[in-house]
């Protein structure tokens, strides 16, 4: 937004509106004075649950360039930084960009921009839950505070995952990885192919922006968008978390992010290095591995598809312990499905990447996995694949349970307990 120096000129000239913020630094010393913290926290804030806007640190309200001491922009940026983590809820992540301006003597004076994009999830800051009208910030009222949270959730008519995603570009997504979804009959323009496929939309100002599908299936790292959108994954050496003990509780740990199915995969992987595999010598020798693979990928697959994305700061968690693997996903079960119904019934709460993952191959190398030649099928059966598969090779049965209405729970105890 005013990207070029002319625009951005041009515009403070003309003063303060629903996309332009102005804010005079001032010191005490060695420390900040102004602007306030909090203050600063509101108006970022609102940009943010509003269309997005513009802050310029060092221009002050009667649109003069007073601008800020070389040597103290880093603490400058600094505070910006810190306040959108500390301040707002959930944080924001704005652009920081230096420049120069022209001073009232025509001498150019550093500044700083900030830059602030519509966002995906509504912001709470010191002074409420605040948008923008005009030059000015207003506390939300509570009918319209409740639209704009189903607006900016699951709830809406357009699918979260089918949202765009503000500041990404087309050319944020990875070619190898879209390009996968193409079908080679059909000679589609990237644009018209990535709108086909729900990886694109047009937004409000009439760009062609990547979706939440396409961010978590065609980048390399959907954190970059998306902070949570990864797998936590932790194997810990007793049946208990005991941090007491420093880091021999902990056997491996990892933080796995990448598209969806390269994060399945790896989980996979994750699992199979750390669980324990048992040789019985009855009638020859068998190994009894602690979990079935088949429905560890499974259970993985359904979590990175019908997890809530729309839950800022909750990520999926893999737990193995000595005598069983727990899987937390976010989000409530979708639409009136129960926990006892879950074998029986099907339910996308991600339409579009449910679609995209039916359409995604296995590569040869990880067939073990599973006998599908695709990432996820549609007949609904992988809950019946968990609970039977995991009971078959133990005889003991996976369960699912509900934590706070928010959080998906899936335990598969281990067939064999490490000795």
């Amino acid at each position: 937004m005013f990207d070029k120096v002319a625009d951005l000129i041009e515009k403070i000239r003309l003063g303060e509106d629903s996309f332009l913020e102005l804010k005079e630094v001032r010191f005490a010393g060695s420390k900040l004075a102004a602007p306030h913290r909090d203050a600063l926290a509101d108006e970022l804030a609102a940009f943010a649950n509003s269309q997005g806007g513009v802050c310029v640190l060092g221009v002050n309200d009667a649109r003069e360039v007073m601008g800020i001491p070389v040597e103290s922009l880093d603490l400058v940026e600094d505070f910006v930084r810190q306040l959108c983590l500390d301040s707002i809820t959930p944080p924001l992540a704005p652009i920081l960009q230096r420049l120069t301006l022209p001073g009232a003597d025509q001498v150019p004076q550093p500044v700083l921009k900030v830059e602030v994009s519509r966002s995906l999830f509504v912001h709470r800051s010191p002074g409420g839950y605040l948008h923008r009208i005009g030059s000015a910030k207003r506390e939300m009222a509570p009918d319209y505070l409740a639209r704009l949270f189903q607006q900016r959730s699951q709830a809406r008519i357009i699918r979260f995952d089918e949202q765009t995603v503000p500041g990404a570009s087309l050319d944020n997504l990875s070619a190898p990885l879209w390009q996968r979804f193409a079908s080679p009959r059909i000679q589609d323009t990237r644009e018209v192919l990535l709108d086909k496929l729900a990886m694109a939309r047009t937004d409000g100002d009439g760009q062609l922006r990547p979706t939440v599908a396409g961010i978590l299936m065609a980048t390399t790292d959907p954190r970059r968008w998306l902070p949570n959108a990864f797998i936590q994954a932790v194997a810990y050496r007793g049946t208990e978390i005991l941090p007491q003990a420093g880091s021999l509780y902990q056997i491996d740990a990892r933080d796995i992010t990448g598209p969806l199915d390269a994060q399945v995969l790896a989980a996979c992987h994750f699992v199979q290095k750390n669980m324990r595999v048992f040789a019985i010598k009855d009638r020859g020798r068998r190994d009894i591995p602690q979990y079935e693979l088949t429905a560890v990928f499974e259970a993985l697959v359904n979590a990175v598809a019908h997890r809530d994305y729309s839950i800022h700061g909750a990520k999926i968690r893999l737990r193995m312990f000595a005598d069983r693997l727990e899987l937390y996903s976010p989000g409530a079960i979708p639409n009136t499905m129960t926990l006892e119904s879950l074998p029986y019934r099907q339910s996308a709460r991600n339409e579009a990447i449910t679609s995209l993952l039916a359409k995604c191959p296995i590569p040869d190398d990880d067939q073990a996995f599973t006998s599908r030649s695709a990432m996820m099928d549609k007949r609904g059966e992988g809950v019946q694949i968990i609970l039977d598969g995991s009971e078959r090779l133990g005889g003991k049965r996976p369960f699912y349970r509900l934590i706070d209405e928010s959080e998906l729970l899936l335990v598969i105890p281990a067939a064999r307990t490490a000795e």
